[in-house]
């Protein structure tokens, strides 16, 4: 049987979490803070590499939430949460939540060149017709995104867990750095809420060349100053790393960058490690492997937000609380 939480939450009896493949470690740790036990599932798959799934108990009339971030390999992982919300509708659960911490393919939001996808609007589109009721999802790369699905979105952030971190280190003459200007208004936002400076990295970005960047100045005072970069992803870390050799040839003293979503793909270990940035902070948004937290890498655990969150869905109280 369930167990049932107290104070201002009366019964979580037919609130259920689920999780596939991505990241079960935190779709256990959600659960910790809920106070209930994952649903049992069958996740395994085939030996031609398809993917099986069977849910162990019956969901008939459940509140179900899914944790399951379409994270690397965000073909298999996608193809996992389409299977799995087919499985739930089809097991008459009352509401399915997609918790997508981590939402793939949002790179592409719009047509930027002639014959193009939108792949975050193809994805919306997978999501919803596979059987999800309504999305929770974490810090997405354009926050339009949301009006791709005809379902509620709740967008939450990762700038509480963030925000606690740095103002705990109290670092000196703190200036935070937009690494370009899609990211000015979430700079600005760490910026009023840690009461320092904002600066802006002027960057280009060759268009016929994904992941290629090159920064042409910073826009504002790092000259002896501590530099805090805030974006919501690093990829391959070309973008991250090229800003961070901006401001430390403009005179930072120290540079600090953080993230919600550490996809570190292809060269970006080794460019981080080679670059002056001194610690990147992530979240684990995306499983990071053991030999990725590095001296450079730490990754903090946004788990509990993600649980406040759910219980608040399950409630129908707001989520608003959680926004920065």
């Amino acid at each position: 049987m369930r167990k049932c939480l107290t104070g201002d939450v009366a019964t979580v009896s037919n609130l259920r979490v689920f999780s596939g493949n991505a990241n079960r470690p935190m779709a256990e740790e959600i659960c910790r803070h809920l106070g209930i036990t994952l649903g049992e599932a069958n996740t395994s798959r085939f030996s031609d590499g398809e993917f099986n799934y069977q849910i162990n108990e019956n969901v008939r009339g459940a509140d179900v939430f899914l944790v399951q971030p379409t994270c690397p390999p965000v073909d298999a992982h996608l193809m996992e949460l389409l299977i799995m919300l087919d499985a739930f509708r089809r097991s008459s659960a009352d509401r399915i939540t997609a918790v997508l911490p981590y939402y793939g393919y949002a790179r592409k939001d719009r047509k930027d060149r002639p014959r193009v996808p939108i792949s975050a609007k193809l994805v919306a589109n997978l999501i919803t017709t596979a059987g999800a009721s309504r999305i929770l999802t974490m810090d997405l790369h354009a926050g339009q995104i949301q009006g791709f699905f005809d379902i509620p979105v709740d967008h939450i952030f990762a700038a509480p867990v963030l925000l606690e971190y740095f103002a705990a280190k109290k670092l000196p003459d703190l200036v935070v750095v937009a690494p370009d200007a899609g990211g000015v208004e979430r700079a600005r936002a760490y910026a009023k809420r840690l009461g320092v400076d904002l600066a802006l990295a002027d960057k280009r970005r060759e268009k016929e060349r994904a992941n290629i960047v090159e920064v042409m100045n910073i826009v504002g005072n790092v000259s002896g100053r501590t530099a805090l970069i805030v974006d919501d992803m690093v990829d391959t870390a070309g973008s991250l790393t090229q800003v961070a050799a901006a401001i430390a040839a403009k005179g930072a003293r120290e540079i600090y960058a953080c993230c919600t979503h550490a996809v570190l793909s292809g060269p970006a270990l080794e460019r981080i490690e080679q670059s002056p940035i001194k610690e990147l902070v992530t979240t684990n948004s995306i499983p990071l492997n053991p030999r990725i937290e590095t001296q450079k890498i730490k990754a903090l655990s946004v788990s509990k937000l993600l649980a406040d969150a759910i219980r608040s869905i399950h409630d129908s109280t707001s989520v608003s609380k959680l926004f920065v």
